[in-house]
C-alpha cells in the first residue's frame, strides 16, 4: 500500500509539473500574439494621428483625387493619385514577372524535379531573396533600363532610361523567390495518397495536378502570391533607381514614375520642418498604403476562406 502511495504521489507531482510547463507556454504564446496586436495598433494610431494633422492643412478630397503633387513650392498641391497609380502599375508589371514564373517553378520543383535536381535549384532560387534590393536596384539601372530603351528604340518607340517598365520587370525576379519558395512548400505539402488517387483514376500526371494538387494547394498559394504584392508594393530602392522620384499620372510604362514609399522616404528626408504639410504628407501616404494593404489581407482571407469550405464540400 505504501508503495501505491508513493508512485501516486510521484505521478501526481509529474503531472503538476507538466501542467505548469504547459500553462507557462500557453501564456508565453498569449503573450506573444497580444504584443504582435497592439505592434500593429501602435504602428496604426503612430501614422493616424500625424495623418489627421496633415489632413487639417490639407483637404483630404484633394488628397484622394487631385492628380498634381508638388510639395515644396509656393501654391504646394497634395494631389496623391498620380503617385498611388505609379504604385499599382509598376506593382501589376511585377506581379506578371513574378506569379507565372513563380508559381510554374513551384510545379516543376515539387511535382516534376528529381530530388538532386530539387536540391540544387531551389537554394539557388532562395539566395535571390537574400540579394540586398539596393543590388537588384542597380542591375535595373545599368542593364535592364538600358536594354529596354535599345529594344524601343529598334522599333522606333521612345522609352525613358527611367521607367517603370524596367523598375516593375527587376521587382518582379525578386519576388519570384517569395512566391516559388513558398508554393513549393504548399504543393509538396498536399498527401501523396490524393496523386496516386487521381493517377489511379486514369488521370495523367499534368491533370491530376490540375485538377486536385493545384486546388488543395490554393489557399497556401493565394498567401504567397499576396506576400509578393506587399512586398511589391513596399519596395523603394528598385523604383528610385530605376523609376526616379516624378509623380507622373501615365499609363506609358515607358516613362518614368514614382511610388507611395519613395514619396515617403523623400518627404522625411527633406529639410522642411516636421510639422510642414510636405513632411506630413508622408504620414498621409503611409496610412493609405496601411488601408490597401489591409483591404487586400482581408479579401485574400476572404477567398481563401470560401474556397477551403468548397474544397472541403467537394471532397466529402
Amino acid at each position: 500500500m505504501k508503495v501505491k502511495k508513493h508512485s501516486h504521489k510521484v505521478f501526481e507531482s509529474k503531472n503538476k509539473t507538466i501542467q505548469f510547463k504547459e500553462d507557462v507556454i500557453k501564456y508565453l504564446l498569449i503573450t506573444a500574439s497580444i504584443i504582435s496586436v497592439l505592434t500593429t495598433f501602435g504602428i496604426l494610431f503612430s501614422i493616424l494621428f500625424e495623418a489627421l494633422e496633415f489632413f487639417k492643412l490639407k483637404s483630404f478630397i484633394y488628397f484622394l483625387t487631385g492628380t498634381e503633387w508638388s510639395p515644396g513650392v509656393e501654391n504646394s498641391k497634395f494631389g496623391a493619385v498620380p503617385i498611388f497609380a505609379g504604385t499599382f502599375i509598376i506593382t501589376i508589371i511585377a506581379m506578371c514577372v513574378a506569379l507565372p514564373i513563380g508559381i510554374f517553378s513551384a510545379i516543376y520543383m515539387s511535382e516534376y524535379a528529381s530530388v538532386a535536381v530539387r536540391g540544387k535549384v531551389k537554394p539557388l532560387l532562395e539566395i535571390l531573396a537574400g540579394i540586398p534590393t539596393v543590388v537588384y536596384g542597380f542591375f535595373a539601372a545599368i542593364t535592364v533600363a538600358p536594354f529596354i530603351v535599345q529594344v524601343c528604340e529598334a522599333i522606333g518607340i521612345q522609352a525613358s532610361f527611367n521607367s517603370a517598365l524596367a523598375s516593375g520587370v527587376v521587382m518582379g525576379i525578386m519576388i519570384i523567390p517569395v512566391i516559388s519558395s513558398l508554393s513549393d512548400d504548399v504543393i509538396s505539402a498536399v498527401p501523396d495518397s490524393q496523386r496516386k488517387g487521381a493517377l489511379a483514376l486514369g488521370l495523367t500526371p499534368a491533370e491530376s495536378i490540375k485538377a486536385v494538387v493545384l486546388p488543395a494547394a490554393l489557399p497556401g498559394i493565394i498567401s504567397a502570391c499576396i506576400l509578393g504584392v506587399s512586398k511589391a508594393l513596399g519596395e523603394t530602392m528598385i523604383v528610385v533607381m530605376a523609376a526616379g522620384l516624378r509623380p507622373n499620372l501615365t499609363l506609358n510604362i515607358l516613362e518614368d514614375m514614382t511610388t507611395v514609399t519613395v514619396r515617403i522616404v523623400d518627404a522625411l528626408v527633406g529639410d522642411q520642418a516636421f510639422d510642414s504639410p510636405a513632411t506630413l504628407s508622408a504620414f498621409a501616404l503611409g496610412l493609405v498604403l496601411f488601408v490597401v494593404t489591409l483591404i487586400l489581407n482581408i479579401i485574400s482571407v476572404y477567398f481563401i476562406r470560401k474556397f477551403k469550405e468548397k474544397y472541403k464540400v467537394n471532397n466529402l
